[in-house]
């Protein structure tokens, strides 16, 4: 106890170093929003990942996750705005989906991919910007979990380990011998149901996952953390220094614009890029350590969709064992998982223990048994250069979206909407001309030193090299078809000279 309350004490003194002072009633909900989910490949993709999908559901993973602290006892201080860290290509479609929720987020932009230890960082110094310390509460945000208030009852046991000093982990008892999980060796057995943290086991071979299952002492690791923010800086500065002062100094010196909260990428980029398992949980317990972990168990029907397999294994069944979703018919089928996303319809007859995912650009038929090997494949397309491994045929912007329809050598043709209030960049192309047409709602152009409205039916020509602008002054949404043509049609052939979203504008 005595190592415990000093290191409490040095968490406490390295905060009050940064202006921090120490209170353990408050909750901050940290949601980590920064996976990629290649082995959802092809509905999630690079500039479009799997949080951002309604895998299970209508609502997204990470809509899910926002409203997942809603109804916690009263008895916490429950800070009502989270604090999700993602990507830079993914902040404008996070931040709209938080407010489609009805939460007003906390956006970290991390500069880079660092793994969930930075991002864990980033986090915690910006929930003590205002200079209180506060109990993270740490979730991904691609996780389904059936039972909220088991999660609830869970996490109020972690939070009281993490008011002591602790930091905790929540640990899902396994049902079956599972190779794509960790797994936390238990240690002793705590009044509360909690066990001390014996050690980490990253993902083992099926046969030693066989014995860990059958020995009754591991349990898979959630990935969901609770810890207060001012142990946690405490425990990185000492065991992972070069990551502490990198986010530190990130945070310090970066931004914070249009409600995102920027961290310096220069100093960012300086930080290893490490797990919270590895670069901290594996370190607790161990012999001169003063910090100490804990894992509470959580049954709440919890499944972290990390494969397809995982998605079918979560949704209720026909008799059969078939999932559906969308245009879908089976026929004779079993154990089949089959979803159409682009509208078309998907017919299985006959098939046993398949994934059959067909969306606008791309159809995935894959034997059940062999999920994780989307992942390799997703490589090797990149490797190619094809672009259904970045994106889909339909592309969000923060204005709204652009579905391409058809193209050939020295045309495209794009189905935009611009949502109402919403403008595209002030821009113009070296290579391409346009020609736009508007179907629905009311467009203002400018085009060069002109500025005029377009009503249904109506059309304009932007020439090549000329300043143009798309705007929609209405109150429904702005719907156009552009036909583009040109000797290159690729979307870097965009020269941008203002843009209300703050991004990169390109000056003469």
């Amino acid at each position: 106890m005595d190592k415990l309350k000093q290191s409490i004490e040095e968490a406490d003194q390295t905060m009050a170093a940064v202006g921090i002072a120490a209170d353990c009633r408050r909750l901050v909900q940290v949601i980590l929003a920064g996976g990629s989910g290649t082995r959802l490949w092809p509905v999630s993709r690079e500039q479009f990942p799997k949080q951002l999908i309604g895998v299970i559901g209508t609502e997204s993973l990470l809509q899910a996750t926002v409203l997942r602290m809603r109804g916690f006892p009263a008895a916490w201080d429950v800070v009502a705005e989270p604090v999700i860290v993602c990507g830079e290509e993914h902040r404008f479609a996070t931040a709209e989906q938080a407010r489609e929720s009805g939460v007003k987020a906390r956006i970290v932009v991390e500069p880079a991919r660092r793994d969930t230890a930075p991002a864990l960082t980033l986090a915690a110094l910006t929930a003590c910007a205002d200079g209180q310390d506060a109990i993270l509460v740490a979730m991904p945000a691609d996780h389904a979990i059936a039972d909220i208030a088991a999660l609830h009852a869970a996490i109020e046991i972690a939070a009281r380990h993490a008011q002591a000093g602790e930091i905790a982990a929540l640990g899902i008892p396994p049902t079956r011998p599972d190779t794509g999980f960790g797994y936390i060796r238990l240690g002793d057995s705590l009044q509360d149901g909690a066990h001390s943290i014996e050690r980490f086991v990253e993902k083992p071979a099926a046969e030693l996952a066989a014995q860990y299952v059958a020995a009754g002492s591991y349990w898979w690791n959630s990935g969901i953390f609770v810890v207060r923010a001012s142990v946690w800086l405490a425990v990185l500065e000492q065991l992972q220094p070069e990551m502490y002062l990198a986010c530190v100094s990130a945070q310090q010196q970066g931004k914070n614009a249009d409600g995102y909260s920027r961290p310096d990428a220069a100093q960012f980029a300086k930080s290893p890029s490490d797990s919270i398992d590895y670069a901290v949980m594996e370190h607790l317990g161990k012999p001169g350590s003063p910090f100490k972990g804990v894992v509470v168990p959580l049954e709440a029907g919890w499944s972290d969709l990390g494969s397809w397999d995982a998605v079918w294994d979560a949704m209720d069944k026909d008799e059969s064992g078939n999932v559906a979703s969308g245009r879908v018919l089976f026929e004779g089928a079993t154990a089949t998982y089959a979803r159409s996303e682009g509208g078309r319809l998907v017919a299985c007859v006959g098939t046993t223990n398949l994934i059959v995912v067909e969306t606008d650009d791309a159809v995935l038929v894959a034997d059940r048994s062999c999920v994780q090997d989307i992942k390799g494949l997703v490589s090797r397309i990149k490797k190619q250069k094809s672009p259904e491994a970045d994106m889909h045929r339909k592309v969000r912007r923060p204005w709204g979206f652009y579905d391409s329809i058809d193209h050939g050598e020295r045309f495209q043709v794009k189905r935009i909407v611009v949502n109402p209030g919403a403008r595209l960049s002030l821009q113009m192309h070296h290579h391409r001309a346009e020609h736009w047409t508007v179907v629905c709602g009311t467009a203002l152009v400018t085009r060069g030193e002109e500025e005029f409205l377009l009503s249904e039916n109506e059309s304009a020509y932007i020439p090549l090299g000329v300043r143009h602008r798309l705007e929609n002054p209405g109150r429904v949404p702005l719907e156009i078809i552009e036909v583009q043509s040109g000797t290159y049609l690729g979307e870097d052939d965009i020269v941008r000279f203002d843009d209300k979203y703050g991004r990169a504008v390109n000056q003469p």
